[in-house]
Parts: C-alpha cells; structure tokens; sequence
C-alpha cells in the first residue's frame, strides 16, 4: 500500500462534502507532476485529504477506490481521474505549520512543491502525521 495527500479548497470540495458523499471521483488536477502521480495510484492506497487556501490543515483520510482513468470533466485524453472514499477524520488536524515546524515533514513532497495537489507520503511521513494527530487507521 502506498500513501498520498490530495488537496482541495474547501469552497470547491470540503471535507464535509467529503463525509456527505461517502465516496467520489478525484479529477479537474491539470499539472503534469500531479497527474504522473494519480497513474500511480492503486486500489486500497490512502490519502490525506488536506484543505488549501482556507485551514490549510490535513483532515482526513481517504482510500483509493478506482484507479486512474479517463477525467470525466474534460475531453482531453491527457488528464485523468481517480476514485477514493471516505475512510476518517483526524482526530487532531495537522497544520502547514506543523509540517514545516517538524524535522522529518519538512522535507515532505507536498511542502516542498506546495502548489502540487497530489504527492506521495513516504510510510515514516505517515506513521508521524498518524501519530502527531493521535489516529489509528
């Protein structure tokens, strides 16, 4: 299993939305990074939902469900999709300042490339954001 972060504004898509919908498809990523990165992605893998612009804060968790495929907001055959579903929130959300205040997060993808709306996780990132937000998968 791998591990990701996906971002969104909250006006677009919350959280709340998120926990509403139970599930939903993953799409509008429009860099090329991001979107390498969605190919990536396999069924079962999760992800950090993080809210930009707005609390700029890690939520949640999602869990892929659908492997990349045909973005269904564009005709352009470039840009792709995936689904994931909602799986908790953090018990505690961890901040853009936390994760630029800690030694090992520092130097995470998404905080160094802050404009990318989906990264890789490394598993040690994980097993610290879990713990830092006291959540167990």
């Amino acid at each position: 299993m791998n591990y990701w972060l996906i971002k969104s504004e909250p006006h677009k898509y919350s959280w709340a939305k998120m926990q509403e919908d139970g599930e939903t498809f993953w799409d509008g990523v429009r860099n090329y990074a991001a979107r390498i990165f969605l190919r990536e992605m396999e069924t079962g893998d999760v992800c950090f939902f993080y809210h930009s612009n707005e609390g700029k804060e890690i939520v949640g968790l999602t869990q892929v469900t659908k492997t990349a495929y045909q973005d269904p907001t564009t005709d352009d055959d470039r840009w792709v999709a995936v689904d994931v579903k909602f799986l908790k929130s953090l018990n505690n959300p961890i901040s853009l300042a936390q994760l630029k205040e800690d030694e090992l997060l520092k130097d995470m993808r998404f905080v160094k490339q802050s404009r990318l709306s989906v990264a890789p996780v490394t598993n040690e990132e994980f097993i610290k954001i879990m713990n830092m937000s006291e959540t167990t998968l």
